[in-house]
């Protein structure tokens, strides 16, 4: 016979048991089936996919879900709902159609962005001026800027391409580059330059390879460095719009970027700035100011 010594340990013991499995069965329902859907920039999507796969894996239960698309479709998604999550280049006060207003800004990183070209092209530094005449067509072989006897072949980003936007705005003076070859893809782009004789284009800084060669401008290179002080003005900030309300997930995410966690350690292994690193400002209207 049990004494009344042993009934109440057998109770303490049950009642345990049966909060523990109550705490477990509440914190796995509470994040199954959880999601966000991340769509936008290519320039920020090798960053928020290595972001995610390691926050998933900390977090069991929840799925995240990065695609690209360029920043217009990204800006125009999270704006619409279709989105939790909307990776742009550009401001979104920059990107026609968008009601600023309603979403929320988080500058996640900052990326410079290079013209690249293939490797046998036969330069490495090229004038403003001179980029400028290749993109809007008034160069059609290399060697009239000093290269070698190779047709000009160009490669854009496609229109609403916030890379595209960003290099036509500070690397072109705002001219508009020559019809031509379009990708939505930066990797593409990568590609395409890396295998085609005479092929130019440009990339954010975590593109580039052995495969291509980066042009220094007007014997300005294309480093970090130069980035932080607008030496090199080809940069933009990687921007993860939410709505005013996002779900707690992707609230949880959004914070988990911005973290010393994720600053300190993907965002230089892959290749950007963290935003706390430059020593410059720049709004919507293009204005650069010196950070205090």
């Amino acid at each position: 016979m049990m004494t009344a010594k042993t009934w109440r340990r057998l109770i303490i013991a049950s009642v345990i048991g049966i909060l523990t499995l109550t705490a477990y069965t509440t914190r796995q329902v509470g994040h199954a089936g959880e999601s966000v859907t991340a769509v936008g920039s290519t320039a920020l999507q090798p960053l928020i996919e290595a972001a995610s796969e390691q926050y998933t894996s900390e977090h069991l239960g929840t799925f995240i879900s990065v695609q690209g698309g360029g920043t217009g479709t990204g800006l125009s998604q999270i704006q619409e709902g279709a989105v939790e999550m909307g990776d742009s280049d550009l401001f979104a006060a920059e990107q026609k159609g968008i009601r600023a207003n309603t979403l929320v800004d988080h500058k996640i990183a900052v990326v410079g962005i290079t013209p690249i070209v293939n490797a046998k092209v036969g330069i490495k530094n090229i004038s403003q001026a001179d980029l400028i005449r290749v993109f809007t067509g008034k160069v059609s072989n290399w060697k009239q800027v000093g290269g070698r006897d190779v047709p000009v072949v160009i490669l854009n980003r496609a229109q609403g391409s916030g890379t595209r936007a960003t290099f036509e705005k500070w690397a072109l003076n705002g001219q508009q580059s020559v019809a031509s070859q379009e990708q939505d893809s930066s990797g593409m782009v990568r590609q395409i330059v890396a295998s085609t004789p005479g092929a130019i284009s440009y990339v954010a800084f975590s593109y580039v390879n052995g495969g291509v060669q980066p042009l220094s401008i007007d014997h300005v290179q294309p480093t970090d460095r130069n980035v932080t002080t607008n030496r090199w003005p080809i940069w933009s900030y990687e921007h993860v719009y939410t709505q005013k309300h996002p779900k707690p997930l992707t609230r949880q995410f959004v914070k988990y970027l911005e973290s010393h966690e994720v600053q300190s350690t993907l965002v230089k292994q892959l290749g950007y700035l963290s935003p706390n690193e430059m020593k410059v400002e720049r709004d919507a209207a293009g204005h650069v100011t010196e950070v205090k």
